[in-house]
């Protein structure tokens, strides 16, 4: 692995790191807005991922997908939700729910919108910016990092707060224990069925591993090529 594949691949680290910080502080805030303290007494509603790093999901597992090359994937410590602070507890627990996946649309909204800032900038900051929107992540291009040693880099690194923060809100609202969508998805089911939904287990990490990523980019790619043709179009 060359210095520009380790530069790249701490980049997506460190974006990681945030997503998933975003993620679990959006479930604290929502949950102290509708009366649960919990998060809020553990200082959980914070951007600092100090505060929500689980040793294996956030670094051992984005550590060796970094070294394997496989794609980059992880999660935080969870956030603690006490649902019987909630006056409304299916409509609170929806709420508090979605707000994890709700932070990462807007944090992939607000990535898109400091890549149209860094591409109305300058010419070089427009080429760094539809060339990444060509390229994706797939790798660096060491002319244009010597062209523009600032704009390129932003470019990259807000181009994969756009793809990571997608794939978190579409892969968390997928309905497999002990995701986000599997906690709004369990109050659709009927009362004889929960026992058994919530005892999926293996089936769930089995589902997860083989078909979650696929299904995931289904969900993104539209999306992602939507924000591709936006940017190419400036």
């Amino acid at each position: 692995m060359g210095t520009p594949e380790i530069a790249l691949g701490i980049c997506e680290f460190v974006v990681l790191l945030f997503a998933l910080s975003l993620h679990e502080s959006a479930h604290g805030w929502m949950a102290s807005r509708l009366g649960d303290q919990t998060a809020r007494m553990l200082g959980r509603i914070t951007l600092n991922p100090i505060k929500h790093i689980d040793p294996v999901g956030t670094i051992m597992l984005p550590l060796v997908a970094m070294v394997t090359h496989v794609p980059l994937i992880g999660w935080a410590k969870p956030t603690p939700v006490n649902t019987r602070n909630f006056k409304n507890f299916v409509r609170d627990d929806i709420l508090t729910t979605l707000a994890g996946p709700v932070s990462n649309v807007i944090g992939a909204v607000v990535s898109l919108v400091v890549l149209i800032i860094i591409a109305k900038t300058s010419p070089v900051g427009l080429v760094s910016v539809q060339t990444v929107a060509m390229r994706g992540i797939s790798g660096l291009d060491p002319r244009l990092l010597a062209l523009s040693p600032i704009a390129y880099p932003l470019s990259l690194i807000f181009y994969i707060g756009v793809l990571l923060n997608l794939f978190l809100a579409a892969f968390n609202l997928l309905p497999l224990p002990p995701l986000d969508g599997s906690h709004i998805f369990r109050h659709m089911l009927p009362q004889r069925w929960l026992p058994v939904y919530d005892r999926l287990g293996i089936l769930s990490l089995f589902l997860m591993l083989f078909f979650g990523g696929g299904v995931t980019m289904a969900m993104v790619n539209p999306v992602l090529g939507f924000f591709r043709v936006l940017l190419l179009s400036l």
